[in-house]
């Protein structure tokens, strides 16, 4: 499952090889976290449509449901007070989990995430090569 993230890096030199290899293999889902999160950016109506047509296209999907705010919630005890994360990265990352799938994304915080949660932590690109 991707994260917003990765969508915003998909056609950077370095990951568009990777996106495109997932999506061709029907490996790319979403959640609605995330399509919220890229819809909310649209800068006009055409883009918002285009983007749920196309976010709808994607299966299969990674749905949230009172599980994933368990496990969501879980994963934030474990790390602690200390760890102060986007309430929507532990819902990505926790939804991710609970379908068996790994995220794929741009951002350090899912590796602390998909570690507590037991999924896999994808990177797009190497950290710290993009941007």
């Amino acid at each position: 499952m991707f994260d917003t993230s990765a969508w915003l890096r998909q056609r950077a030199p370095g990951a568009r090889e990777l996106w495109l290899e997932l999506l061709d293999a029907d490996r790319l889902a979403v959640c609605p976290v995330v399509a919220l999160e890229l819809c909310a950016a649209a800068r006009d109506e055409a883009e918002l449509m285009g983007l749920e047509d196309g976010l709808a296209s994607l299966t299969p999907q990674a749905p949230v449901t009172e599980g994933v705010g368990a496990a969501a919630r879980a994963a934030l005890r474990s790390l602690g007070a200390s760890r102060r994360l986007p309430a929507a990265d532990y819902l990505i990352a926790a939804a991710a989990a609970q379908r068996g799938f790994g995220v794929l994304h741009y951002d350090r915080h899912f590796d602390l995430l998909c570690e507590v949660l037991g999924n896999q932590s994808l990177w797009i690109a190497p950290r710290g090569t993009l941007d």
